[in-house]
Formats: structure tokens, sequence, C-alpha cells
């Protein structure tokens, strides 16, 4: 049983329950530079191995893979300090926020041996599992478009206060899940437009950039994909829509993935229409207040990184995968900045990084 530590106690809530409810992990020891917050987990989950200091991560030989869910500025860091001490890393998404530092990420992960995996946790829910491996099995034909959208009430956001600094924006808080989609099933992204606004909710509320955005994408071989985003204000109901959802349009079916509501409509290439859910389920997804957390994904990504490590398998989104996306992310906000298409290539030779690393997916 592969062995686990977890830095960053907020998001890492979550993976502390998947860790604890798996057969797969042993959690070892946690850690947050909030010894309130440490406390408050220890009580929760009665587990008291925790820590304020890195370091003791590091240094507890014991522990086979560091899962980190620090803010986005310290994921490079993090991740690197991990992989010199001979740790596997889970990381959640985006990867890194400064593309500076992803050419010695991956080399540093290649020399040392050791896993990185991104934590695109929505891959992980039952919804977009299903249409995953349905899209797979041939059941809409070959695909023609991708459409993915995250449209949510985040206005609770606006009372942390890190959500009102210049340097948050919802393109890589929010975006990041419905284009890590984009990218699942159009990798080879070369060109992106977009545009963006923020809204008079967001102003009101002291939002510094946009919360409401539309994008294009052009693949290599020529198809488009579209991604929107809208996060300060109502949404419709459940019945008629969901906060997140991918769409895939082939050209002998169609399908939807319907991300919180655990729901899946597919129209086969056969002309059947089905429609599953997974009600049964909303205990492994859901396990602590609201929706706010989703622990069951969190094991899901997991256990399949532990089933890589064991198999010897690549484990996806892997380093090189999800430094792709954070480049497209990136190549997302100059497009709003400039109000021109931008082409990931340049991103990603401005960091000295080949084109190539977009052909790193599963």
């Amino acid at each position: 049983m592969l062995k686990l530590g977890i830095l960053g106690l907020g998001e890492g809530r979550s993976t502390m329950s998947a860790a604890l409810a798996s057969t797969k992990l042993e959690l070892v020891k946690v850690c947050d530079r909030n010894i309130d917050l440490c406390k408050q987990r220890a009580k929760e989950f009665d587990f008291h191995n925790y820590t304020t200091e890195y370091q003791d991560l590091l240094d507890d030989e014991s522990i086979d893979i560091i899962a980190i869910y620090t803010p986005d500025k310290f994921h490079a860091e993090h991740t690197k300090q991990a992989l010199l001490h001979g740790k596997h890393v889970v990381c959640t998404k985006p990867f890194i926020d400064d593309l500076s530092k992803a050419k010695e990420l991956i080399e540093l992960s290649e020399s040392t041996g050791k896993k990185v995996f991104v934590g695109q946790s929505s891959r992980f829910f039952e919804p977009m599992k299903k249409q995953r491996a349905d899209f797979e099995a041939g059941l809409i034909g070959e695909l023609i478009t991708i459409e993915g959208y995250y449209h949510a009430d985040h206005r609770w956001f606006l009372d942390k206060g890190w959500s009102l600094e210049n340097a948050f924006k919802w393109l890589y808080g929010g975006l990041s899940h419905p284009v890590d989609f984009i990218r699942w099933y159009l990798p080879n992204i070369e060109e992106v437009m977009g545009y963006g606004m923020l809204s008079s909710n967001g102003l009101k509320g002291g939002l510094k950039n946009a919360d409401t955005m539309h994008f294009i994408f052009k693949a290599t071989d020529g198809r488009i994909a579209r991604v929107s985003g809208a996060y300060t204000g109502p949404v419709q109901p459940v019945v008629r829509d969901s906060e997140m959802s991918c769409i895939l349009r082939g050209t002998e079916g169609c399908s939807q993935a319907d991300y919180m509501d655990l729901r899946y409509a597919v129209t086969t290439n056969t002309g059947e229409e089905i429609v599953q859910t997974w009600e049964h389920k909303l205990k492994h997804y859901f396990r602590f207040e609201g929706k706010s957390h989703h622990a069951g994904e969190y094991q899901n990504y997991l256990e399949y990184f532990a089933d890589c490590l064991e198999s010897g398998e690549t484990a996806y989104p892997n380093i090189k995968e999800g430094v792709g996306t954070v480049a497209l992310l990136q190549a997302m906000d100059k497009s709003l900045q400039t109000g021109l298409p931008v082409k990931i290539a340049d991103v990603l030779a401005t960091h000295q990084l080949s084109a190539d690393i977009l052909n790193n997916h599963k």
C-alpha cells in the first residue's frame, strides 16, 4: 500500500477523506502552516499526525507520494522539493502559474524517475468517466466538436479576501475545469481567441478581473471547440442545466456529461437516447456540507494514480500535459488582454518549451 502525505488542508480536506477511505493508500502525515486548521482536521477525521513544517513531510522516508493543495504560486517550488526528496507528486490544478519553471520541473521528474500527476478532478466524476468510456467505444463516432462550460453563482467567493486581489482570476480558478475537458479530447490546440468582461455584480463585489468569458479554440487538425464561464450571477435550475458540462458532438451521436448533477445523456450511433444518473453515489462524491468539496472524485484519481504507479503505466494528466494546459490558459489570458487570437506554440516558445508537450496526453 502506497503511503501518502498531504500539504495544504483547505482543499486537502477532500484528500484526507479520500485517503482515509481508500484501500490503496495509507495516510501518514498532513501539513498546513495554520496550526488551527491542523487541529480542526485532526478533530474532524480523528487523525492526529500533523505538522506545520513542509520539511517534516519531505524528510519522512516512509512517504511515497506528497499531495499538494497550496495556493497556485507555491506549486512549482513545493513540487520541486518533493521531487528532490524522492517523492511522487499529486498537485491540484492548475499545475503551476509560472511557465519559466516548467522545463526544470519536467527535467527533474525525468531524472529522478518520480511521477507528477495533475489533479484535474473533473475527469474523475462519474458522468465524465462514462462519457469518456462511451466515446472510446465509438458510440458517437468520430468527434466533430466539443463544448465545455462552467457557469456557477460563486458570489460567496467575494467573502474570501484573496478573491479580490489582482492576482485572482476566474480564468484559472474556474475555467481550468472545462478547458481540461477540451484538452482531453482535442489535446493539440494551436490557437485560441476569446473575450471577457467583469459583470456589474463582480464589479460591485470588488473583483479585479473578468468573471464572464467565452473562448473559441482551433486544433492543428482544423477542428474547433468552445468554452464559456460565468461566475457572479444566478444560474438556471438544475432540471434545465448543470453548473458544469462537457458536450461531445460526433459524426454518429452526441453526449453530454453534467458534473455535480451526476447526470449523463447520450444519443448513440444506433439512434438510441439514454439518460443515466448516479444518485446512489452521492455519498461517495459529496461527503461534507453542501457540494463545496468533492471527496469522491479525489479518491477516484488518487486510486488511479496509485494503480498506475504499481503497474508502471503513465497517469494522465501527467506533468507535460499539465504544463500544456497552463500554456493554453496563459494564451487565453493573453487573448483577453489583446483582443487577438494567440498561438499556444508562441507561449511555449517564450519559456523554451517545445510544442511537442501538447502531444503528451491519454
